[in-house]
C-alpha cells in the first residue's frame, strides 16, 4: 500500500517538484498551501496531487490540516517541512511583524507539523520526517535575521529530534538548499544573482529537482540508518 506523504507548501517551486517526485516515486501526497488559491488550483489540475489549505504557522490549523489529510488519504508516515517565506531587511529596521511572521511560518511550523504526525509515527514504528533548512541558516547572510535564524534553528530541531524518533523507527533529517532557481530567487536583482552564481564552485543556481532527488534518498524506506544528518544541497558554495 502507498505511503501517504505531506508537503508543506507544496504548490510551487521546491515543495512543487518535491510533491511531484514523491508521486512518481509512488506515494500517495497531499500538498499544503497557505494562500495562493489560483496557483493551488493549477497545480492540482496539473499533477493530480491532492491539495489542502491550512496555516502551518497555526498550532491547530495544522492539527486540523492533518486530520483531514488522514480521513482521505490515510495516516501520515512521510512528512516534508518545506514551507517558508522570506521578510528581508536589516536588523535595525525589521520589525517585530516582520522577525515573527518569519519565524512562526518557517521554524514553528516544524513543530506544528511534526507534533501532529509524531504519536502516529511512533506507534506504527516507521515515519520519515525531512526538514528544508537553507545555506543562510548555516552560513548566515545579510538581511535576514530572521530567516537564518529561522533556518538554523531547523538543523537543531532536526537533531534533537532524530534522537528521539530513532528508536521507534523514525528518522529524522534536513535538507540545506543553496540558491535554487525559483520565483524566490529570480526576484533578486539580476545584478546580485550574477554575483552569486559566480560564487557558486559548479558555475549554475539550482534545480528544484536538485533538492527533490534528496528528499526521494532520505524519506525511502531502506534509509533508516540515516538520521539526525543535515545533506547539504549548494553546488559547493558553503562546505558545512
Amino acid at each position: 500500500m502507498a505511503r501517504v506523504a505531506v508537503v508543506t507548501g507544496g504548490t510551487r517551486g521546491i515543495g512543487k517538484a518535491i510533491a511531484v517526485a514523491l508521486k512518481k516515486a509512488g506515494y500517495k501526497v497531499a500538498a499544503n498551501y497557505g494562500s495562493d488559491d489560483g496557483a493551488a488550483e493549477q497545480f492540482q489540475n496539473e499533477t493530480g496531487i491532492a491539495v489542502f489549505k491550512f496555516n502551518v504557522g497555526d498550532f491547530q490549523s495544522c492539527q486540523d490540516g492533518i486530520a483531514r489529510i488522514e480521513a482521505e488519504l490515510g495516516p501520515v508516515e512521510v512528512l516534508v517541512n518545506n514551507a517558508g517565506i522570506t521578510r528581508d531587511t536589516t536588523m535595525h529596521r525589521m520589525s517585530f511583524e516582520q522577525w515573527n511572521a518569519v519565524i512562526q511560518t518557517n521554524l514553528s511550523s516544524c513543530f506544528n507539523m511534526s507534533k501532529a504526525v509524531i504519536e502516529g509515527m511512533r506507534e506504527r514504528r516507521f515515519g520519515r520526517i525531512v526538514n528544508i533548512g537553507s545555506i543562510n541558516g548555516q552560513a548566515g547572510q545579510y538581511g535576514q535575521v530572521n530567516y537564518a535564524a529561522a533556518k538554523s534553528g531547523i538543523h537543531g530541531f532536526t537533531k534533537a529530534l532524530a534522537q528521539e524518533g530513532a528508536a521507534r523507527g523514525v528518522t529524522v533529517n534536513a535538507v540545506a538548499p543553496g540558491y535554487v532557481d525559483t520565483d524566490m530567487v529570480r526576484a533578486v536583482p539580476a545584478d546580485v544573482l550574477e554575483k552569486i552564481v559566480a560564487r557558486i564552485p559548479v558555475g549554475r543556481l539550482g534545480k528544484a529537482e536538485d533538492i527533490a532527488r534528496t528528499v526521494l534518498f532520505l524519506v525511502a524506506d531502506d534509509a533508516d540508518f540515516i538520521t539526525g544528518s543535515t545533506l547539504s544541497v549548494n553546488g559547493g558554495q558553503h562546505m558545512y
